[in-house]
């Protein structure tokens, strides 16, 4: 039943998508603002109880209706967290970005490719040269793919409907909270980051792992095992390092960002980035998708014979 949900969730959402200001995301913004206004004095203690709180809610409130509607029956307990994958899993959260930068560079424009990229990663891109845009939106790409579809993924099939919320609200604290406060220099936001680095730390490392089986092997551990610790954070620099060397592309490297260079480390082997190169960066998160489903089909069906 967990393999036919998420299949059916990822149907479900090709066909009507959840937008990325849609009813649930924003009420559950507006709730974290609320808790942040009441918590926030500034101390790393007060967002411990701050995360702990817009965490917990949710995901206590989406355990309880589930074992709810199990308990009355349980294909209302399937429904609801077929309902839950919907909300918090799903390509079309940002392939349309995605497609729209790549079309743009196939047409030569560069500069509905930069506008397009700019409003995906809310960045500075007046400035990216081609290489660089192309580059900047396979490492998105490949960061959303797991922020949207696999950590989701793992969550559910591990927690239920319980685990794809918490991991979906931990996800967008640490983007509110935590990348905020690291940028400026805050304490409330601390906690929310280093959490997030311990959820991922698992399901980034087997989201990786499947990036391997499924592209280029060797390429993909090498880069794993020597570049990957030069990114920011370990657990995207783990997906960015394995996801290039899966596909054979060179990420990282500077950017001219505003007139000035951003220095990042180097990832990945082979081929610079380019418009082709961003249908292999599709490509390589499908055939995962498709790797971890099959799996998942076998453990299910396992368990039954």
């Amino acid at each position: 039943m967990t393999w036919l949900a998420l299949v059916l969730a990822l149907l479900l959402e090709q066909f009507r998508p959840v937008g990325r200001g849609n009813l649930f995301y924003g009420g559950y913004r507006g709730f974290a603002e609320m808790v942040e206004r009441n918590f926030n004095a500034g101390e790393y203690q007060h967002g411990v109880v701050g995360w702990t709180i817009a965490v917990a809610v949710p995901a206590v409130l989406a355990g309880l209706v589930w074992g709810g509607l199990y308990l009355l029956h349980p294909l209302l307990a399937w429904l609801f967290g077929l309902g839950v994958l919907w909300v918090t899993m799903g390509f079309r959260q940002f392939s349309s970005a995605f497609t729209g930068v790549a079309d743009a560079l196939k047409e030569g424009d560069l500069d509905t490719a930069r506008e397009l990229l700019g409003g995906w990663t809310r960045e500075s891109t007046r400035t990216l040269s081609e290489n660089e845009v192309a580059r900047v939106a396979i490492e998105q790409g490949l960061i959303d793919a797991y922020r949207h579809v696999f950590g989701p993924m793992f969550w559910f099939v591990v927690l239920g409907p319980a685990g794809a919320v918490a991991y979906r609200a931990a996800t967008i604290l640490q983007l509110k909270w935590g990348a905020r406060d690291r940028r400026l220099g805050g304490r409330f936001g601390l906690f929310a980051e280093r959490v997030a680095a311990v959820i991922d730390w698992l399901p980034s490392r087997i989201t990786a792992a499947s990036f391997a089986v499924v592209g280029d092997f060797e390429d993909a551990v090498y880069c794993w095992r020597q570049q990957a610790e030069r990114w920011t954070s370990e657990a995207y620099g783990i997906l960015l390092a394995a996801g290039a060397g899966a596909i054979g592309v060179k990420l990282g490297m500077p950017l001219h960002q505003d007139y000035t260079v951003k220095f990042r480390p180097e990832l990945g082997l082979g081929e610079d980035a380019d418009a082709d190169m961003l249908a292999s960066a599709v490509g390589l998160v499908w055939r995962t998708l498709l790797f971890w489903l099959a799996l998942i089909l076998l453990v299910t069906l396992s368990t039954l014979f």
